[in-house]
């Protein structure tokens, strides 16, 4: 018995399923192109077996841990490791029987759909996943991966991956991506350039990573100059290993474009730690602006992603570190926040400023009139909790009208977890067949044009976008 429906996602109209799976087909097999995620470079560095199910499927996906720790399940008995080393569960099975007991908590869930597309198209499992099959799955899975067939370089061309991209600190010394590169292996993993350690001065341990980061480029800390000159210093050795985008994880959009003594001030400030709040908030938005006017000189595409409070639980934070499914959305202004970039470099036809927004309420009110008339900005498809049947239906719903579909970027998955990337990609492709066929059954598109579009938004606009 198939754990995945045909037809799942499509229109119940049978007219208007049928053309949506017939724009699907056209689609399905299209080349991935993951232009922004977080999987590990180590992993297509060493091509080593993955260890287990669990360390697959569990442990690393806050996805998946969040929504169990929500119902009491402690993250030490899911195997996620704790800050300070203390003991958590290791036990692969243990944490695999875990998962299973609680699979019924992501019913309805995009991860519930992204887990069974794994399980069915990867590893050729037909039952559910229940507490009396997870032995079964364990072995199952634990038996693949041990094949050289489920290697992740393997699974890379497999999964019909033209191109992904990491995500690095700038402190990186990209050993990984070198060591790709040296083998001779000819899969595309690239870069990204994350410089949110040594931009934010509520980042952990700032004026030293600003230190470090300086000495790497072999520039002066002490001075504004200096610091700028490492940033260019060492985006030119990002892209030296691909790199074709930087990513800002800033909390909010706040942008300013301060006169170059003032700037110079303010960087004095908060390395000195002086900075109030409303001066850390002021140093993040002029460092957007400064990372702008440094893409319209080296190319790079430039990412904002902004509105997440971070971190959210100090308790959690303490015990296990960031990046455990306590990062919230939060309200967001665009508008006000991004005029001063937009009024330096807004009306620059050869920069791309790509915005997404964890605040959906900003789609058709913000982001798509944004959109819509500046030529540097581009919307960054649903992120994050929105990367769903919904989210990406109401993405659609609300920015089309107004941005339409080439002011928009296509889709990236944004995943450490690596089998969910044709599930995602594959749900993707679903919501936009489905909603096109809307457009051709309403009168409000052609169908021939609705088949070039379901090609551009399968990968030839991120393509474009990310300058692929």
């Amino acid at each position: 018995m198939a754990l995945l429906d045909a037809d799942r996602l499509f229109p119940v109209e049978e007219r208007v399923r049928g053309m949506a799976r017939a724009l699907y087909d056209t689609v399905k097999d299209a080349p991935i192109l993951s232009p922004h995620g977080h999987t590990d470079p180590r992993w297509f560095a060493e091509n080593a077996a993955f260890p287990d199910p669990a360390q697959l499927f569990v442990t690393p996906d806050h996805y998946v841990f969040r929504m169990l720790h929500s119902q009491g399940v402690r993250l030490e008995s899911l195997g996620v490791p704790r800050a300070d080393g203390g003991p958590v569960e290791t036990d692969g099975r243990t944490v695999w029987r875990r998962f299973a007991e609680h699979f019924h908590l992501l019913r309805a869930t995009p991860s519930r759909i992204w887990l069974d597309h794994a399980f069915e198209n990867v590893f050729g499992l037909d039952q559910r996943l229940s507490a009396a099959t997870a032995d079964m799955y364990y072995d199952h899975i634990a038996a693949c991966l041990a094949k050289p067939e489920f290697r992740p370089r393997a699974l890379f061309e497999r999964f019909g991956i033209e191109v992904i991209a990491t995500t690095e600190s700038p402190l990186d010394d990209l050993k990984w991506h070198r060591m790709i590169r040296e083998s001779g292996w000819t899969g595309r993993v690239i870069t990204a350039y994350r410089p949110d350690p040594v931009v934010d001065p509520d980042f952990g341990g700032f004026v030293q990573n600003v230190e470090q980061f300086c000495a790497l480029a072999g520039e002066d800390p002490g001075s504004y100059a200096g610091y700028l000159a490492a940033h260019r210093n060492r985006r030119a050795y990002f892209k030296q290993f691909g790199a074709t985008s930087t990513d800002h994880g800033h909390p909010t959009a706040t942008t300013h474009n301060l006169g170059p003594a003032e700037a110079a001030a303010l960087y004095d400030r908060v390395m000195t730690g002086l900075a109030d709040t409303a001066e850390r908030e002021a140093f993040r938005g002029q460092m957007l602006t400064e990372m702008a006017k440094m893409s319209l000189d080296d190319g790079l595409v430039m990412q904002i992603h902004p509105g997440a409070f971070r971190n959210h639980s100090g308790p959690v934070l303490d015990r296990f570190g960031r990046d455990k499914g306590y990062d919230i959305p939060s309200r967001t202004d665009y508008v006000t926040a991004l005029k001063p970039l937009l009024d330096a470099v807004g009306e620059e036809p050869n920069l791309t400023v790509i915005l997404f927004t964890l605040d959906e309420t900003t789609y058709a009110r913000e982001l798509a009139p944004l959109a819509g008339v500046y030529p540097c900005l581009r919307l960054g498809p649903p992120w994050w909790f929105h990367d769903s049947y919904e989210g990406m239906w109401r993405f659609r719903q609300m920015t089309t009208e107004t941005a339409g579909f080439y002011n928009t970027v296509g889709f990236n998955d944004d995943t450490r977890a690596f089998c969910s990337i044709p599930a995602r990609h594959d749900v993707s492709r679903r919501v936009d067949s489905a909603f096109l066929a809307t457009l051709v059954a309403t009168g409000r598109l052609a169908e021939d044009e609705a088949f070039e579009v379901a090609q551009d938004l399968a990968h030839r606009l991120a393509r474009q976008a990310y300058r692929l």
